[in-house]
């Protein structure tokens, strides 16, 4: 039972949850009531992805029309995210708000100007690559060629039109190289502290520090892979912990990665190990839940946060950034 200082706590308080997973099924509406589950759980805004470089880019347009169509009719329980104000409006009309992102910059390779298209269609976020090289750069579980020109042309893009840069699933070499060269605060979308993990995906003190001096933000996720297989809130609080020691609590935020179709995402594992390297063990719980937020926000209550840390956690921090660099 959730104490009513948290129940308060989160009744003032924008709750963000910057990465969840839908399956790559353009047309298929299925699954998109659960969503519904992020919402009963108190988060107010959530961003789910459409696209990663495992597919063909004409994918992401066919999952964009899915989503925002699926979401347009159903407009007493959701939004569509264009500006800060229409989260902040959200939260006030009990209503879920939905952004979206891409991982992987396959789905521009070609055409700079689709970062502003997958911008006016309502995305907020787009990491370098995913786990493998490509045109924009390294992956982490590649050997990591680094930033290229091209990829440079693609982070000016984003700048211009508002859009985050990502450096998750990057390599170490193209994130500090990504990050030394932006202009803008650059965040980890979903990605747990290497120090308590020793992964790939993970990330070092170095790159944590230089995300969060560009203003920008580290959001934990909750893969049991990335979280040395313990998935309990009691290790989601130490790696906050691990987290705002380093860098304050103001760069930190949550992006859980749940993945609602798990045999789809396991399917995609099977086929593609050299993309997938061993992340996920079968048969074991392989995500937190999103049900997990308010026993997320009690626990860093307990530990002695302030509510104004809490809050930012939850998602004030992401509401900051997203005001500094969205147009």
């Amino acid at each position: 039972m959730i104490a009513e200082r948290t129940q308060q706590l989160m009744s003032k308080t924008i709750v963000w949850d910057n990465h969840a997973c839908m399956p790559m099924r353009p047309g298929d509406e299925s699954f998109l009531p659960q969503l519904q589950r992020h919402r009963n759980a108190g988060v107010n805004m959530v961003v789910v992805n459409i696209y990663y470089d495992l597919f063909e880019p004409h994918l992401a347009f066919g999952m964009l029309a899915t989503l925002r169509h699926w979401v347009q009719n159903h407009s007493n329980d959701y939004v569509l995210v264009d500006t800060v104000t229409d989260i902040e409006q959200a939260k006030k009309d009990g209503k879920l708000a939905i952004a979206f992102d891409i991982e992987g910059c396959n789905a521009v390779a070609e055409n700079p100007g689709m970062v502003e298209l997958f911008y006016r269609l309502g995305v907020r976020w787009m990491l370098i690559a995913y786990n493998k090289n490509n045109k924009i750069g390294g992956g982490c579980l590649d050997d990591d060629c680094g930033l290229t020109d091209y990829g440079k042309t693609i982070i000016d893009e984003m700048e211009r039109v508002g859009m985050l840069l990502c450096c998750c699933h990057t390599g170490y070499r193209t994130a500090r190289e990504a990050i030394e060269y932006s202009t803008k605060p650059v965040m980890y979308s979903h990605a747990n502290p290497l120090a308590l993990c020793d992964h790939p995906r993970n990330i070092p003190d170095d790159l944590i520090t230089a995300c969060a001096e560009t203003g920008g933000i580290i959001n934990i996720n909750g893969v049991r892979r990335f979280l040395n297989n313990d998935i309990s809130t009691d290790n989601i609080v130490r790696n906050i912990d691990y987290l705002v020691n380093l860098v304050g609590p103001d760069h930190v935020g949550i992006g859980l990665d749940y993945v609602y179709d798990q045999e789809e995402y396991l399917a995609h594992v099977r086929a593609r190990p050299d993309i997938f390297s061993g992340i996920f063990k079968e048969g074991d719980q392989l995500f937190v839940e999103p049900e997990r937020f308010p026993d997320i926000a009690e626990a860093l209550l307990k530990s002695g946060y302030k509510e104004e840390h809490v809050q930012g956690i939850l998602g004030h921090n992401n509401l900051r950034v997203a005001r500094q660099v969205w147009k």
